[in-house]
């Protein structure tokens, strides 16, 4: 991970909103409903967010009949987690 796509990741996680979407999709997979009916928000307001996660790539997207699920994308937050830890406790 380079430091523009860090800094992306980070501005992304700004929003308190999306912290509580992956907050709630650490515990597994959640179709959209699922998330609306923990946020107070609109549907409209949770696809502007998710279009977020998605294309940064925090969060993965399927569809599932009528339904959108959506999961952790493991690898991209382990990077991001070893990203910060070096920033917090160096590379050596």
């Amino acid at each position: 991970m380079n430091n523009l796509q860090a800094c992306n990741l980070y501005k992304a996680l700004t929003d308190e909103t999306r912290v509580k979407i992956l907050q709630t999709l650490h515990s597994g997979e959640c179709c959209a409903c699922e998330l609306l009916k923990n946020l107070s928000i609109t549907q409209s307001t949770l696809s502007h967010h998710m279009k977020c996660l998605t294309e940064l790539g925090l969060v993965k997207g399927r569809k599932d009949g009528r339904w959108m699920r959506y999961s952790l994308n493991i690898p991209c937050t382990e990077q991001l987690y070893s990203f910060t830890k070096t920033l917090l406790v160096g590379q050596g």
